[in-house]
């Protein structure tokens, strides 16, 4: 498995690539997947990345880290319709407000296991880098297809 900083960095760069691509969005309420826009996608991806920085946050001060509770199906419609209110602006200021709060703790060498939701078990550190990483970069080449095929 790379380190903790090489998989920081490489999702440093994803972030980096989701963030000018949204900023450039032609149409945020392209359809990407049967029941989500571009813009929907974006409220999926922040809503998951909230839950990261919290609780990546909460580990790296010593506080007891609240991960979300439910089914996966369910979270990730309730992350979507909970911002469904937000601009495109908004939506990628708090992705990347949360992608700060992870860059200033995940290499914390106090963070060891991370949760991810209630009933789920715990990802290392390297572990949930990776996996998220994975999940954002395949959401953003899914909406880099929408855009080349409009």
């Amino acid at each position: 498995m790379d380190t903790r900083q090489t998989l920081l960095n490489r999702l440093n760069a994803i972030v980096a690539q989701l963030l000018a691509v949204y900023h450039d969005l032609p149409d945020p309420n392209a359809t990407v997947y049967e029941l989500w826009t571009a813009k929907d996608l974006l409220a999926h991806l922040t809503f998951w990345h909230e839950s990261f920085a919290r609780n990546v946050d909460d580990l790296a001060h010593g506080r007891t880290p609240s991960p979300l509770k439910g089914r996966l199906r369910d979270l990730n419609q309730h992350g979507v319709d909970m911002m469904s209110h937000l601009t495109l602006a908004k939506a990628l200021a708090r992705f990347d407000a949360a992608h700060a709060t992870i860059r200033a703790n995940i290499l914390n060498p106090a963070l060891t296991m991370i949760p991810y939701r209630k009933g789920s078990r715990e990802y290392t550190v390297e572990e949930h880098l990776d996996i998220v990483d994975d999940h954002i970069n395949q959401h953003l080449r899914d909406v880099c297809k929408v855009l080349k095929s409009s």
